[in-house]
């Protein structure tokens, strides 16, 4: 995830000339698209975190969770309208305030979004994988858990808030939010950030979610429980989903990433390939934030029960629609009080 993609080369000029204008790269639709990934997860993240609250000292770990993934997602996505009035103008009209607030914010709660996944899948690995080693009480420990995830993230995001201002480079008469170091240590600071982007940010929660995953689906296909197909579905939607919108982002980046240590040829052309490769893989990365509430919560059974149950409360659906679309007793004999509420 790299906002300097949004700046059309701009980043270029401290290199060598290169022409900055990418043919066939329609910058209106990709501003569009970042405002309709922010509605979606503006909604979809809200109902979730409603739902969640909703059921108050009833949340097992794993909703503790996601609620703080959908927190994160929701944030995440109030930085989109800025990039897309940035992308659509190629020109940063915010200033240096805003410039830190947004970009670290985008950065604390990227790395928030990940490490919660990582998370999440380390929970399900301890509650189906290990389950006569669950220990039931562990709702103040999952706390402090996601308190030391956002903490972490805020940490990651420092260096991006310390060095991004408004910048007016030369030879261009717009803005841009960008890194403020000097040409001779520009690459070796963008190479550093993505390197720790790579590792942390992708690799290492993908390994941890492999691994995981992969023995809660052994488990889940040896056991004889009615709703294994179910879960195991749920599962790989959620590992599927996470590397069909991050690994393409991660792969241009890599590539760009060898360009800058001289590891690769750079080139014009490949440079201009680059770009428009981080535009477009950046937008499916993105839409990540906003499909979070339909994998781990519109496909349970149970959020849909809590989430019209709520609604029924509320006045706002009749008991005829409440028995059409709510499936069996929100909370079964035959569920564990460790099943999450939304998977």
């Amino acid at each position: 995830m790299d906002n300097d993609s949004y700046f059309y080369g701009t980043e270029y000029a401290f290199i060598v000339p290169c022409s900055v204008m990418l043919e066939g790269l329609n910058s209106t639709g990709i501003a569009v698209s970042y405002v309709i990934v922010f509605l979606l997860s503006l909604l979809g993240n809200s109902v979730v975190i409603y739902v969640l609250c909703l059921m108050g000292s009833r949340k097992t770990s794993t909703d503790i969770y996601l609620m703080n993934l959908a927190l994160a997602d929701l944030l995440f996505s109030l930085t989109l309208p800025f990039w897309a009035v940035n992308v659509h103008s190629s020109n940063w009209v915010f200033g240096t305030f805003l410039c830190k607030v947004v970009s670290g914010l985008q950065e604390t709660t990227f790395y928030s979004c990940v490490f919660l996944l990582a998370c999440i899948s380390i929970d399900r690995y301890m509650a189906i994988v290990k389950a006569t080693q669950f220990i039931s009480k562990q709702g103040h420990l999952v706390r402090v858990v996601c308190g030391l995830v956002w903490l972490g993230a805020f940490m990651l995001s420092l260096p991006v808030v310390v060095q991004r201002e408004a910048l007016h480079l030369d030879g261009y008469n717009s803005m841009t939010c960008y890194e403020n170091v000097t040409a001779e240590s520009l690459d070796e600071w963008r190479v550093a950030l993505r390197i720790l982007r790579h590792t942390l940010g992708f690799f290492l929660p993908l390994i941890v979610m492999l691994f995981c995953y992969g023995w809660t689906v052994g488990t889940l296909f040896h056991s004889r429980n009615s709703q294994k197909h179910k879960a195991m579905r749920v599962i790989l939607c959620v590992v599927l989903a996470f590397v069909v919108c991050w690994l393409p982002n991660n792969i241009a980046e890599f590539i760009d990433t060898l360009t800058r240590g001289n590891l690769i040829k750079d080139t014009c052309e490949l440079r201009e390939k680059l770009e428009m490769a981080l535009h477009m893989t950046q937008v499916l990365a993105f839409i990540h934030c906003a499909i979070n509430p339909i994998l781990y919560a519109f496909i349970g059974k149970k959020f849909r029960n809590q989430l019209f149950m709520s609604f029924f409360k509320k006045g706002l659906v009749g008991r005829e629609v409440l028995s059409r679309y709510r499936i069996g007793s929100l909370y079964s004999s035959g569920s564990s009080r460790h099943t999450s509420v939304t998977l």
